[in-house]
Parts: C-alpha cells; structure tokens; sequence
C-alpha cells in the first residue's frame, strides 16, 4: 500500500515541480479581530513552508498585513465615534485603546505574537509602507497606462460591467481623507502623480507613492509580481469561479507579466453553531484568546489534522477538551510513524513548555485546589507526576484558569463544599452504608491513585469484594438480596463532596482530594439526618 503524505508535503511537491525556490505568502486585512478562523491561512502557510524547507527549497516565508485598505463600517465592537473615519485606510484611523499607532496595529499587535507563541515566523510587511516607500509605484503606472486591457479582463472574468468612470487606483482625498469616495480624472507617469475629484467636492493631485492604493482585484496580482510570490494560501471566497484569483491569473501574466502562485484553497472554521467565523460580524474566537486557554500545539494540531479543502468545526466549550485529549494522546506515543508523525511534527510550536498533566486533569486539580498553585503543586505530586519545570505546571495552570472563566460550560465547573451539601439527605440507605464502608476503606488504606478508586467504587457490586461486604453488614441484609449499581454510588460521591449528581472523572477527581478529608467526610454523609 502506498505511503499515504500529508496534505502540506503533497502542496510541497507540487511546489517543486515549478522549480527549487519559493516565496510563500498569506495575509489578511486587521480590521477587526483576527480570530482563529484566520489562523488557518497562516499555518497552513507556515505547513507549507516547513515542508519545503525540509525539502531542500531555497524558501521565504512574508505575511502581508494589508492595512491600507478602508474602514468598510461601524462594526459592532466599535463606538459610534468610529463613522467619521469610515472610507480612510485603517493605518491612518487612531487607534481603539489609544495605545497604538493606529486602528491597524490594534489588532495587529496581538495577532503577531500569537504567531511567534504559535511558531511561526514569517517576514512581515505593512502595505501602507510598500505603498508610500514607493515599492508599488511601477505597478500603478502600468495599472493606469492599461486601465482598459484590465477592465476588459475584468468583464470577460467576472461577468460584471466596469464603470465608465472604474480606474484600477484609488486615490485618497486630500481633503476627507477618504480612499474611496475619489474618481481618477488623469494621471502623469513622469511626474508619478494622479489627479482625482472626490465625493466630497475636493478635486486634487495625490503623489503615486502613498497617495493612494491599487483596488483589491488589481492590488493582489501587483503583489505577486513585486515580491515574486510562488505559493499562496486563500480562502474559498478569493477562489470561486470569476473570483479574484481567476481575475488575479489573467491580471498577472497579461498586465504584469508573471506567473500567478500555486494556489491553496482553504474552507472555513465554523464557530459551534454560529457558523463561518467574521471579524466584520463579531462572529469570532481571536487567536490571542485562545492562547490564553491551550497550548499552542493543538491549535496548530487543529489545522494539521485536516486537508485545507475540508471545513473544521471548532467549539471553545467542552468539544475543545476532546481536541486536547486527541492531541495528548498523540503526543504521548513513542512509536509514531507515517501520517501521525507528521502531523504531530507539523504541529509542534518550538520554545514551547511541555508537562506530561493531561489538560482535562489539570481542570480537576485546579477546582479542587481552588486555584491556590501551592495546592495544585502539592496534587501534582501526589498524583505522580513530573514536578521539576514549575513554569510549565504554571502555565498550564493559568491556560485552565482562563478556560473554566472564558468558555466552559456550567456542568464542567464545580466547588469542594467546606461543609457536607444538605443535598446528602436526598441519598438513599444503600448509598449512605456504600459511603460509610468506603470510608472505612479509605481510612485504613495507603495512598490511592485515580485508578485505585476507580476500581474500588467499582467493586461495590462484586460479591465478595471487601466494600460489597462492609455495605452488607451495615444494611443488616443477606448478601444475595442486594444488587447495587455503581452508578448510583458515583451520584452518591459527587452528592456529599461537591453538592451535586455528577461531576469530573471519579478516579481523577477522588485522587485529587486529600484522602483523610474524603474518609471523614464520607463518614460524616453516611450518618446524615437533616
């Protein structure tokens, strides 16, 4: 049977029948928050990268933040101050917060160093920088000089009429300051300058280098050309027949003369049941939020586990612990071969802290410790595991602290009451006598692990077995007459610890828990009489 590649060493090798070496690019505009839905570009990207290093191509990696494109509209997460500045490129609308440049590098900002925690490094260029140092302004004269030639690959790609008044560069005003309220009247190649009238009644001449920009369908194609890109990933969107890829094709060979890059086509993060994620709409889960909430390995796994060409459902509740669970147990085997290697090698984000707690544990602990990282230590090692690199335990830590705040559900949070819950009256006799022998068992038994308790609470029903026995001749009933159903007795555990039927895994939960507080307080539920 044939060896079967993963998706990003397949882009790879198709890659490398177009020759040895390579630009890849991504990219998006930071109008709002750049959320997961977004990652999937760049680490699809940074997937493609790796393998062709791998591979031996000569190979660069660029992330282009397109932050001189226009403010579209008042989006929902921004005051109502925020319509005078609607139509002007966002690197010159102020910043949210007021602590950045600009409205740009608000979102900006955060979203670069998710990627260095995410692993990945690209070389990163600002449009309104290539824009205003002159780097486009080649491309905007040939724009101009064969404005019909586009508007007829325009037509003939897309279906749709261009305007008669339709230029392929958009000037910003002079006076409003915005970049699409401006007609094109003329322009002059040798001075480099172009003369517009806007919407707003201003009429002008803007410099080539920076007074303006190429429109998207135009702009992309110019990119391509400029920084002699080879590889792009781009969502389904861009990819539709008529698109802006099929536009950008003809554009680049036609009017600038060079190959379009191979393309990758991705689908879209759904967000639970709320759909494709939006900046625009605030349909979103950012990518520095969930930073805070797992490592980032399985974000990345997330991605590498499936083709580009194949939607992710992804929902930050309780879903997301499953994600973590499959990655965990991936990462924990040592004779990977074949596609999991490299799934797991693609996944792995360098510098990054690794403890061997699994995350859903790490949820127990944390609650039964209240939080108090001392305590979460001390359980720590009592459950056996590796203690020596205290950041990792702590980062871990603060990654579940922010999770049970920000995105669990409610049936996956629970409290130690300090006091027996007046909910233990509810239990029946059965129940109390399994407490009350459980608690004895406890009491004269060494330390238990999670496993012991599992397999204690389970040998309830075992004829025989030492804790059927006790609950037998606490009844006063002859062993053949009783059944017990061990799920009854787990409702009977969660009932007098935490107030309530159900709860974490028993064993993991039980062995979190110091074990004489367990044997008095099952102890105290089974002589319980409100």
């Amino acid at each position: 049977m044939a060896e079967i590649k993963h998706w990003a060493e397949v882009i790879a090798d198709e890659a490398l029948e177009n020759g040895t070496k390579h630009r890849i690019s991504t990219g998006i505009t930071p109008s709002g928050h750049i959320h997961i839905g977004n990652m999937r570009e760049v680490v699809t990207a940074d997937a493609a990268y790796r393998m062709l290093v791998e591979k031996g191509a000569e190979t660069d990696f660029i992330y282009m933040a397109d932050n001189f494109d226009p403010l579209r509209k008042v989006y929902p997460f921004l005051p109502e101050s925020y319509a005078e500045h609607v139509g002007k490129p966002i690197s010159e609308i102020p910043c949210p917060c007021g602590e950045c440049e600009s409205y740009a590098e608000h979102f900006l900002k955060p979203f670069l160093e998710g990627l260095e925690k995410l692993g990945i490094h690209p070389k990163v260029y600002r449009a309104d920088q290539l824009y205003k140092s002159g780097r486009f302004v080649e491309a905007i004269k040939t724009a101009l000089i064969k404005r019909d030639e586009i508007a007829v690959i325009l037509k003939e790609v897309s279906g749709k009429d261009v305007a008669p008044e339709w230029s392929p560069f958009n000037p910003i005003c002079q006076e409003c300051k915005k970049i699409n309220t401006a007609v094109v009247t003329g322009f002059d190649a040798d001075a480099e300058t172009v003369d517009y009238e806007c919407s707003c009644g201003h009429s002008g001449t803007v410099p080539m280098a920076g007074g303006g920009k190429l429109t998207w369908r135009v702009d992309w194609p110019a990119k391509w050309k400029m920084l002699d890109v080879t590889v792009e990933p781009f969502g389904k969107d861009h990819a539709s027949r008529g698109g802006s890829y099929d536009t950008g094709k003809r554009i680049v060979r036609e009017i600038f003369d060079h190959e379009p890059p191979q393309p990758i086509v991705y689908e879209w993060i759904m967000l639970g049941q709320k759909g494709a994620m939006s900046s625009s709409t605030g349909v979103v889960v950012s990518i520095s939020d969930m930073l805070k909430v797992v490592p980032p390995e399985v974000l990345r796994y997330l991605i590498m586990r499936t083709k580009p060409e194949k939607h992710i459902k992804f929902d930050p509740g309780q879903p997301l612990l499953t994600l973590v669970d499959e990655y965990e147990r991936l990462n924990a085997k040592d004779d990977l071969e074949g596609l999991d290697k490299r799934v797991l090698e693609l996944s792995h984000a360098k510098g990054i802290c690794h403890t061997d707690i699994p995350f859903k544990h790490m949820t127990t602990i944390f609650q039964v410790a209240h939080g108090d990282f001392d305590k979460i230590m001390r359980i720590v090692e009592r459950a056996g595991y590796d203690i020596t690199n205290e950041k990792c335990i702590r980062e871990l830590t603060n990654n579940v602290s922010n999770w049970l705040e920000m995105y669990a559900p409610p049936f996956a949070k629970f409290s130690v009451k300090d006091v027996l819950p007046e909910q233990t009256a509810t239990l029946s006799d059965v129940q109390k006598a399994f407490l009350g022998a459980l608690s004895e068992i406890i009491g004269a038994s060494d330390e238990l692990t999670g496993e012991d308790y599992h397999n204690l609470v389970y040998s309830s029903k075992e004829a025989g077995s030492e804790l059927h026995l006790k609950i037998v001749e606490k009844l006063g009933v002859a062993e053949d007459e009783l059944e017990i159903d061990p799920k009854e007795m787990f409702k009977a555990i969660y009932t007098s610890v935490l107030g309530q039927q159900s709860g974490p895994k028993a064993g993991w939960f039980l062995s979190s828990i110091d074990q004489d507080f367990l044997a008095k307080r099952f102890s105290e539920a089974s002589t319980y009489r409100p």
